[in-house]
């Protein structure tokens, strides 16, 4: 299963992003959506989970759950926005990936089992840290996730 994962879009969407994420089964957003208007057109791509974040502070998106654990191709996701405040052990709860954003920093990481995953912002440059989303592909042995820059000029897609 090919999952899409983005992050502080802020209210932008990027004709970048929507291109990366085609051929997805199913998009996680870890939040500060910005504008709910943003998740109809990841729909018209896959079904959407998607989380509020600290910007997520009226309308529609105000509505969105602050966390969000979700399974896919028999793997446990868990989404939220800032890692600060994660509020469970994931190793213990069973969780395959903590999935989250904030910080705009993409990352991969894995902790005790775990694959920790912020796939960067993919909305508004933020100082001069990458513009990118990331794809995670679930199989039954395991989960493969990828770092995938939105625009010219950034380094390469990186594997973990």
């Amino acid at each position: 299963m090919r999952i899409g994962i983005l992050s502080d879009t802020h209210g932008l969407l990027r004709p970048q992003a929507i291109e990366v994420l085609r051929g997805c089964e199913h998009i996680l957003h870890a939040g500060d959506v910005g504008d709910a208007a943003i998740l109809e057109p990841l729909r018209g791509i896959a079904p959407v989970t998607a989380i509020r974040g600290n910007v997520d502070q009226a309308g529609a998106c105000a509505a969105l759950p602050a966390t969000e654990a979700v399974l896919l191709a028999g793997h446990w996701f868990y989404l939220l926005h800032n890692l600060d405040d994660l509020d469970l052990h994931p190793q213990a709860a069973g969780m395959a990936a903590v999935i989250y954003g904030h910080t705009h920093r993409p990352e991969i990481s894995r902790r005790n089992g775990v694959l920790f995953l912020n796939p960067g912002s993919a909305g508004p440059r933020r100082f001069s840290l990458p513009v990118s989303v990331a794809i995670v592909n679930a199989t039954a042995t395991g989960l493969d996730a990828e770092i995938v820059p939105l625009l010219l000029g950034e380094s390469s897609s990186s594997n973990y």
